[in-house]
């Protein structure tokens, strides 16, 4: 029945799989047993329970995120910095939905700070040190940003935008300078 050559990396990565197919929610120890056809008592000694696994997805959905912002970014600045980050995270959620759901996973403050969402925040950041917002203003953009991606991504993925004109692409396009002009003419409190 079992097989060997499990490792902790060899299930989260089969567990990404899982949840790209079958949506985030519905990875288990159970059904990541089920598909390397062992025992799940086998699995305990790569991952504590279902919610260790799901961290863990966590961790690897946005450590890949950022590594393809990462290489988005490069070199680029203004709004042509800030549509790469914009589009790398819908073109992963597309591409990955179960590991885009994971990456929104809420983690525990230990998880967090080994986590890659430290760098997430650095390069928006440094998009945003190129439209010359107070620094103190950063926080309330990055939020932002955050909030109009995520919120975009979430609402076209759940069909939100598929029965009216114009097409999403469009609207994604509209979306993106209109966040370079609000950048490029912050309003200071």
């Amino acid at each position: 029945m079992g097989r060997v050559g499990l490792t902790t990396d060899r299930l989260v990565r089969a567990g990404a799989e899982l949840a790209d197919e079958v949506g985030f929610e519905q990875v288990t120890v159970s059904a990541l047993a089920r598909r390397f056809d062992v025992k799940v008592a086998s699995l305990y000694s790569h991952v504590k329970n279902s919610q260790d696994l799901k961290t863990r997805l966590a961790l690897l959905a946005l450590e890949e995120l950022a590594d393809q912002a990462a290489d988005a970014v490069a070199g680029r600045s203004g709004k042509d910095a800030l549509a790469a980050l914009g589009n790398v995270y819908r073109d992963y959620a597309r591409e990955h939905p179960g590991r885009y759901a994971a990456a929104q996973l809420r983690l525990d403050a230990e998880a967090a700070a080994a986590s890659a969402g430290r760098r997430h925040s650095q390069m928006t950041r440094a998009i945003l040190r190129g439209y010359d917002l107070p620094e103190r203003e950063e926080v309330h953009a990055v939020r932002l940003l955050g909030s109009v991606f995520h919120g975009y991504i979430s609402l076209e993925m759940g069909g939100g935008f598929s029965h009216s004109a114009p097409d999403t692409q469009e609207t994604w396009e509209w979306t993106l300078s209109a966040l370079d002009t609000l950048l490029r003419t912050w309003p200071t409190p």
